[in-house]
């Protein structure tokens, strides 16, 4: 992803509070707690029952996580998670996301889900109901 990353880039936002549990010895928020925040992003992208992307008998799996640090974050205050599908494969969509705090840049991330089916834990092709309604969340390029 560019360096230049703003959160107007990502047209799903939420925010998540930092805690003062998430500082490390440094004073500054811990890296695992990075992914969490990414986590909150695909929670919310993916099972808001307002898009209903989740079909019954299906769920998703993430089969690839890459976090990128970029600069510190600290305590107290919230992020921003910005989150866009870059991409929808036949089961998968792989979501670029980025982690703000007062408007810089603190992570980036990429994450490849794959749609599985709950009774034979296998991947399963997005219905095209699914297939449609995602497109409607990604950028041009996917």
């Amino acid at each position: 992803m560019p360096d230049d990353l703003a959160i107007t880039d990502f047209p799903l936002r939420t925010r998540d509070k930092l805690r003062y549990r998430d500082t490390d010895r440094q004073g500054h928020v811990n890296n695992s707690v990075f992914s969490t925040f990414l986590e909150t992003g695909r929670v919310e992208l993916i099972y808001d029952r307002a898009r209903q992307l989740v079909e019954p008998g299906a769920a998703f799996v993430i089969a690839r996580l890459e976090l990128d640090f970029r600069a510190e974050l600290l305590w107290p205050g919230e992020v921003e998670i910005g989150s866009r599908i870059a991409s929808i494969g036949r089961s998968s969509i792989r979501l670029e996301q980025a982690i703000f705090q007062g408007g810089r840049c603190a992570a980036s991330g990429i994450t490849v889900m794959v749609q599985v089916d709950e009774a034979t834990r296998r991947s399963r092709p997005f219905s095209e109901a699914v297939r449609e309604r995602l497109q409607q969340l990604a950028g041009p390029a996917a």
